[in-house]
């Protein structure tokens, strides 16, 4: 199995380019179930996730080519010739589910498994579920998996997520565009990923008002056509590399970066005083000399601070000066990086859905292990900053969210490897 070593203390500078989001374009494949019609996608990631969701996709039926050494997906789905979507495949990656709408919207029914994804808590689709039963769909769990049916197709109606829910959302969003009539979504979700497919969808012929808002109107049409989108860039990606010269010292240029992606997480980085300067290119980070002060940070849906940026958030924290309270507001058990962080020197405790960091001058580099996706890249962040070598195990949660983060990193001037097998 894969490793990353990284050896500390070496300052960063120079250019990191930002990748589309993963999230927005695990969204966005899905939506090409919706019309007969190719939809292509620029400035896609080139991610394991992305590879599942190909793999999904063909098993019903989709045609999907990358071009472009991956950066480009060009999508057809004229020949549906299967609905259920195989529990093998579904189970790798959460993000599966949102076949289940675009699917029921345009063929009138679906079978699909229930999914798996990172051990990061209960995430349940019953909102899905009742969103999809609001717009008429006859809904039935056997077996593992959601068995739905829209015979007389789905129905416009007003549904109000009852918590606030990123999947939900856009799975709900994609199946009311082919609905009989206006569907209202109040308490949507808010983040970049629901405004950028609102935009596609909307580039295919669907009628949509007020995505970014907490309430988004949509009325429907008899069908969707083709058309070509750009995926926006990942805000969790640029966090992430914003945080690397913060960590290391330095001066980063994230390139391709836009601060309202970021905006709360920005406020938060600037407050430990480290420098953040918007560029024609991107957004640059510069730390100079000394350690970062401490802040306090509280996870919450957009505009608020991500949860994915709260693992490498931890990380800075660990050696700044002074003591931070990090309280994890949207997933449960969302602290796993922190024995690791430990492992290394850190002075963390964790209480329920509250972690207290009380910053040390220096981390220690120490053999350390994955837990999910985000404590992934946060314990090689804190990698960065450690005196000696970290070795980072059980990596392949990382090629799930980070295209080339040995490539990225070691062009700013990193001490990193991946060392294969052992």
């Amino acid at each position: 199995m894969d490793s990353i070593l990284v050896r500390g203390g070496t300052e960063l500078a120079g250019e990191i380019p930002i990748a589309g989001a993963k999230n927005a374009c695990l969204t966005l494949m899905p939506a090409t179930l919706l019309s007969d019609e190719p939809l292509t996608l620029t400035n896609a990631p080139r991610l394991s996730d992305i590879r599942t969701m190909t793999q999904l996709l063909a098993s019903l039926g989709a045609e999907v080519t990358q071009l472009q050494d991956g950066q480009v997906l060009a999508m057809s789905s004229h020949d549906i010739n299967n609905l259920t979507a195989d529990y093998d495949i579904v189970r790798k990656m959460r993000a599966s589910i949102l076949v289940l709408g675009p699917m029921l919207a345009r063929c009138g029914r679906a079978v699909v498994s229930l999914p798996g994804g990172c051990a990061i808590g209960a995430r349940p689709v019953d909102l899905h579920l009742k969103g999809l039963e609001a717009l008429g769909a006859t809904l039935d769990l056997k077996d593992g998996y959601v068995h739905a049916e829209a015979k007389s197709g789905l129905k416009g109606a007003v549904f109000e997520f009852p918590l606030v829910s990123v999947g939900a959302t856009e799975n709900i969003l994609m199946a009311s565009v082919l609905a009989k009539g206006t569907t209202v979504l109040k308490n949507a979700a808010r983040e970049p990923e629901i405004v950028d497919l609102a935009q596609c969808l909307r580039r295919m012929g669907a009628q949509i008002e007020g995505e970014g808002t907490s309430e988004i109107t949509i009325q429907g049409v008899d069908r969707l056509h083709g058309a070509t989108h750009p995926v926006v860039p990942d805000r969790i990606e640029l966090g992430t590399y914003m945080l690397a010269p913060a960590i290391a010292g330095g001066s980063v240029e994230c390139l391709g970066g836009r601060m309202e992606l970021v905006s709360s997480f920005a406020e938060k980085l600037a407050a430990t005083g480290v420098e953040i300067e918007e560029t024609a290119k991107g957004l640059k980070v510069t730390r100079k000399n000394g350690r970062v002060r401490s802040v306090d940070v509280e996870t919450a849906p957009f505009p608020g601070f991500p949860t994915d940026l709260q693992a490498q958030m931890m990380a800075l924290m660990c050696t700044a000066d002074g003591v931070s309270v990090l309280e994890e507001r949207i997933f449960e058990n969302r602290f796993m990086h922190a024995p690791e962080l430990m492992r290394m020197g850190a002075s963390i405790d964790v209480s329920g859905g509250t972690a207290t960091v009380t910053g040390v001058e220096k981390l220690k580099g120490a053999p350390v292990m994955a837990t999910d996706l985000r404590a992934s890249v946060s314990l090689i962040l804190a990698g960065l900053a450690a005196e000696g070598e970290t070795r980072v195990s059980r990596v392949y949660h990382l090629d799930r969210g980070y295209e080339h983060v040995v490539r990225k990193l070691s062009g700013v001037g990193a001490s990193i490897e991946r060392v294969h097998g052992e």
